[in-house]
């Protein structure tokens, strides 16, 4: 209300009815006093902090819920198995631990699918939720990069890693296509109990299983082969495999030997699962400040050249030589 309220008293006529009517001056007279009742309502607003508070929004996509579920058993530590031509030889070879190779690959993995929604689990004898199932990919490359820290602890229970995967789904809202991906050397021989938890997990929460399974240096494959040792036959790793086929879930077992294995295997999962997704989306806090802040500006910049044209006008009246 202030240009409302100001009142000019430079102007001192005798009578009024000597003035002509100019509606055009008036007009203007006018319009100055609402730029400048705008402008001062325009920093009014600013100084108040307008905002758009932090909310969620909701798109669609073509990508799946990963959980990705990594062994940090001592293991894992050990150089991968075999040497193989590869064209990224000249970044990794094979004196990289199995870990490191499996940290390049979750890398180029979850960079090439964006619409991805991501948890991380670490597991050995305990498994421990690292990060929750997350749209950041940013979050997701930095747990994964520091997944590649420190040494191996001893033992390794995968079964306690899958009821963690399993139990991170539960009560979230169904989406599209769920992912656990196991990443391990070992295997291990699950009591009936535990077998009747993973199972109701992955069955009850629609979950697809894969498994890629690192090889050692002794050879032994997840299936049975021709000639192989007797000692082979009751290792925890095929028992494991064989438990996990007899689930009522989608299950693809991969066997890497090789960086062009893991390579492979990598690639045949980032293939197949490419649904469409609904995604969540937050978006932060959004300041609208500025907007008020470019609208006072406008209206001062109009405010001063009104001013600076008045002041141009009178002192020309004045240099105007008088007949």
């Amino acid at each position: 209300m202030l240009p409302w309220l100001s009142r000019n008293t430079e102007k001192q006529i005798v009578w009024q009815a000597l003035l002509p009517q100019d509606n055009f001056s008036l007009i203007i007279g006018v319009s100055l006093r609402l730029t400048a009742a705008l402008v001062i309502a325009s920093l009014i607003m600013a100084v108040a902090g307008p905002h758009i508070p932090e909310h969620t929004v909701q798109r669609s996509g073509q990508g799946a819920e990963v959980i990705i579920l990594l062994d940090r058993s001592r293991s894992m530590d050990q150089p991968f198995a075999r040497r193989h031509t590869f064209r990224l030889s000249t970044k990794m070879n094979f004196k990289e631990s199995k870990r490191s190779v499996a940290r390049y690959y979750l890398t180029e993995f979850v960079s090439s699918r964006p619409d991805d929604r991501f948890g991380y689990i670490f597991f050995s004898e305990q498994a421990t939720g690292i990060l929750p199932l997350t749209y950041s990919k940013e979050t997701t490359l930095a747990t994964i990069e520091a997944g590649g820290l420190g040494r191996g602890l001893t033992k390794t229970d995968i079964s306690v890693a899958l009821k963690k995967a399993g139990e991170m789904f539960e009560g979230e809202v169904y989406r599209g296509s769920r992912i656990v991906l196991l990443i391990s050397d070992g295997g291990q021989i699950l009591s009936s109990e535990q077998e009747q938890r993973i199972s109701q997990l992955l069955r009850d929460n629609n979950l697809t299983l894969y498994w890629i399974y690192l090889r050692s240096v002794n050879g032994m494959t997840l299936e049975e082969m021709p000639g192989e040792s007797v000692l082979w036959q009751g290792a925890p790793e095929r028992q494991l495999h064989l438990f996990f086929k007899s689930l009522d879930v989608p299950y693809q077992a991969f066997e890497a030997g090789s960086l062009e294995e893991f390579a492979q295997a990598m690639e045949n999962i980032n293939q197949q699962h490419y649904q469409t997704l609904l995604l969540e989306q937050k978006m932060p806090r959004e300041s609208l400040a500025d907007y008020f802040l470019w609208v006072a500006l406008l209206g001062l910049l109009l405010l001063t050249a009104s001013q600076i044209y008045t002041w141009y006008g009178v002192s020309r009246a004045y240099r105007t030589p008088r007949h």
